[in-house]
């Protein structure tokens, strides 16, 4: 296995950063490389956070409706082809044992998972339902996943008694979305108690201390339409996860937060500072945001937009959207279009942040001034897609595309422009 000097070297590589820079964001807590040092196999050093270039995740996972493992293998392959940075497998359907142990020893970039949809799933062979399960089977649930190698988990411990009560008074449209947050009110609701994830986060943090990996602190009230954005039940969330945040610095845990969620695209400014403020400048993960309610089928370009701006104003971390949410389970095919569609949401806000990030598109731009189309379509974010379009018609003239054709300024002007 890789030691942490050269994981944190990778990373300083790839980011074309110094390794100082990159241990400074580490001890900071501004960055975070999700790694399991008892993971059983090596995998691409990913990092996430300040300075660095802005990530994709893509989520896979079987439903109760369909649980394939074929089906989520290819949907992994078809996620690292098309280039996301991590996945996260949230299976709920079939057995998810071996789904999430077949995605980990298939996978060459790092695993997230939300464990609290274990414990559900394994409730019935403990004869409970649940909200029946005891404090110590929510937590060996979670570890079950740990020891299989996850690198990163999602765990709703911003979620208090306290929150429910503002929940309860505030006029929601869509009330709770998160599935792990669901549960959690579930099981604080029947047992009249507090969230164990927050009662006992320092439970929570030596596990995680143990085995190396990153607390992704869920945002379990996160809006799940416009109506519900940037309300008191999402901030005062909020601001118990910056606590949170505090607390896993102080135990040398690895910590992000998750961000909303369905957000106005006047209001993404003001959501990412207020992450930013209120949880210390950790590394930021954003569902998105969903930028309007509208358009079911394309909530991938919605989340685009969304995601970019997002980005630009503080995100480190885009979870991308397929064509399938609010929907249904994603196809290989919505996988590949949500991890490109997001990537270029990030690549657009890198541009802003970085000086560097800007080479690729000079380099295409070079490219398409010589008419040298072969080498755009193999510099491009989607050479598949790229060649495809390209190829739809015969050219009547190698040094131009059929859109112009005998029309192109750019080959028009060039003799004029270059005297």
């Amino acid at each position: 296995m890789k030691t942490k000097e050269e994981i944190i070297k990778e990373v300083a590589k790839n980011e074309k950063v110094s390794e100082e820079f990159v241990k400074k964001g580490l001890h900071e807590g501004t960055i975070v490389i999700p790694y399991n040092k008892k993971r059983p196999k090596d995998i691409k050093a990913v990092g996430i956070g300040a300075g660095l270039f802005t990530k994709v995740n893509a989520n896979i996972g079987s439903s109760p409706a369909i649980a394939d493992l074929s089906l989520e293998l290819n949907k992994l392959k078809t996620a690292m082809e098309a280039g996301a940075d991590t996945v996260m497998d949230l299976s709920v359907g079939g057995d998810v044992d071996e789904i999430r142990r077949k995605v980990i020893e298939n996978s060459n970039i790092p695993v997230g998972t939300v464990p609290i949809y274990q414990c559900a799933l394994d409730s019935p062979k403990r004869n409970k339902s649940f909200v029946e399960l005891s404090v110590k089977e929510i937590f060996e649930g979670i570890e079950k996943h740990l020891k299989d190698g996850i690198d990163f988990i999602t765990v709703h411990t911003g979620i208090t008694k306290n929150g429910v009560e503002r929940l309860k008074n505030q006029k929601r449209l869509t009330g709770v979305v998160s599935r792990g947050g669901g549960l959690i009110i579930e099981w604080m609701d029947y047992n009249n108690k507090e969230n164990p994830l927050y009662e006992y986060f320092d439970e929570l943090l030596e596990l995680a201390k143990e085995y190396g990996i990153t607390l992704s602190l869920g945002d379990g009230l996160r809006p799940g339409s416009l109506h519900d954005a940037t309300d008191r039940p999402q901030v005062h969330e909020l601001m118990i996860i910056g606590e949170q945040v505090q607390k896993a610095r102080e135990k040398g845990v690895q910590v992000m937060v998750e961000g909303p969620g369905h957000i106005p695209i006047h209001e993404i400014e003001v959501n990412m500072k207020l992450e930013k403020s209120l949880c210390h400048k950790a590394p930021f993960y954003v569902l998105g945001p969903v930028v309007t309610d509208v358009a079911p089928a394309y909530d991938h370009i919605v989340s685009a937009i969304g995601g970019a701006l997002a980005a630009y104003y503080g995100a480190d971390f885009l979870c991308y959207v397929t064509p399938a949410e609010h929907l249904g389970l994603p196809t290989p095919e919505d996988v590949r279009i949500g991890v490109i569609t997001a990537r270029i949401a990030a690549h657009v806000a890198d541009i802003a942040k970085r000086k560097d990030a800007a080479e690729w598109d000079h380099r295409i731009s070079k490219l398409r001034s010589k008419f040298a189309w072969e080498k755009v379509i193999e510099n491009s974010l989607d050479p598949k897609k790229a060649k495809e379009i390209f190829s739809r018609y015969p050219l009547l003239d190698t040094g131009v595309c059929t859109m112009c054709g005998d029309f192109c300024p750019l080959k028009k002007t060039k003799k004029i422009l270059t005297q």
